[in-house]
């Protein structure tokens, strides 16, 4: 691992860093490049997804970057066409062959639908197989999280969720908090629906004496308070801009300031719309 990047503890002991790269939305051609250059800027866990398609490209920056496998934490999440106990256990293994590696330090579930208890038993399975370090679920809203969380063995260790600066997911918090999972942020410099943090007056007055951008402070935002950030960019000088987070804090007056630009508590996508989720199962399932 990156020493200059903290990390959290999960609830199985795995240290997880606190920043990552996120490839969502990077072309499968240009995946392999950017990741490439994330892991020369410094980052160690790299954010990548089934559905996303760029697996292979993720595998072949990392096997290419002259790092140990064990210095480099790679996520990835089980799509929902592959929900169930013996789907997901095949697109683990196809997962892993693209990655090129034997083992993922974090698997998700991607949606909370489909048959995520059958995945969750192939995760598990996984788990204890050692192809997987932990296991976590992602885009489960509070009541769908508690009643996940109720009825497995095993417990999420990460909920993956739309968080920023002005999308604070306040209402799931202390559920996460209680039940030992840790929140990871997708979208923590806005993302589906959600515009202006990099160009937000408040962030960037509070930064300027910081000597950091108003990006810089609402990363050093979540990262303050726990939160797992995985910024995305194409440009090799804000990749680096988004690390460079851990030479300065911010103080309880700025954190409280930040705290009031909350727009969309649990975010701007509603996962349990019925419409979204027929989307998801007439598409997918």
């Amino acid at each position: 691992m990156n020493a200059n990047i903290p990390t959290i503890k999960l609830a199985n002991g795995v240290e997880m860093p606190l920043v990552g790269y996120g490839v969502f939305l990077v072309p499968p051609p240009e995946a392999e490049q950017c990741v490439a250059d994330a892991l020369r800027a410094g980052y160690r866990m790299i954010d990548t997804a089934q559905a996303y398609q760029n697996e292979e490209g993720v595998g072949a920056a990392v096997a290419k970057s002259g790092l140990r496998r064990e210095d480099v934490f790679l996520v990835t999440k089980v799509w929902i066409s592959n929900a169930g106990e013996a789907k997901a256990a095949a697109s683990i293994d196809e997962s892993l062959r693209k990655l090129r590696t034997d083992y993922v330090d974090l698997l998700l579930i991607h949606q909370a639908y489909g048959d995520v208890f059958g995945t969750w038993r192939a995760m598990e399975a996984a788990l204890r197989a050692g192809k997987v370090r932990a296991i976590g679920v992602s885009n489960f809203q509070e009541a769908r999280y508690f009643d996940f969380h109720h009825y497995v063995d095993v417990k999420p260790m990460v909920n993956q969720l739309q968080c920023n600066a002005l999308v604070q997911q306040r209402g799931i918090e202390p559920l996460l908090a209680e039940t030992d999972c840790r929140m990871m942020a997708w979208g923590p410099l806005g993302g589906q629906g959600v515009e202006g943090i990099v160009k937000n007056a408040l962030l960037a007055d509070i930064g300027r004496p910081h000597g950091k951008t108003a990006a810089q402070v609402a990363l050093r935002w979540l990262v303050q308070r726990g939160i797992v950030a995985i910024p995305k960019s194409t440009h090799t000088d804000r990749m680096a801009q988004n690390l460079d987070l851990f030479d300065f804090a911010l103080t309880d007056a700025e954190m409280e300031k930040i705290a009031a630009l909350n727009v969309h508590d649990a975010g701007t996508v509603n996962f349990s719309d019925v419409n979204f989720v027929k989307y998801l199962i007439e598409t997918y399932g």
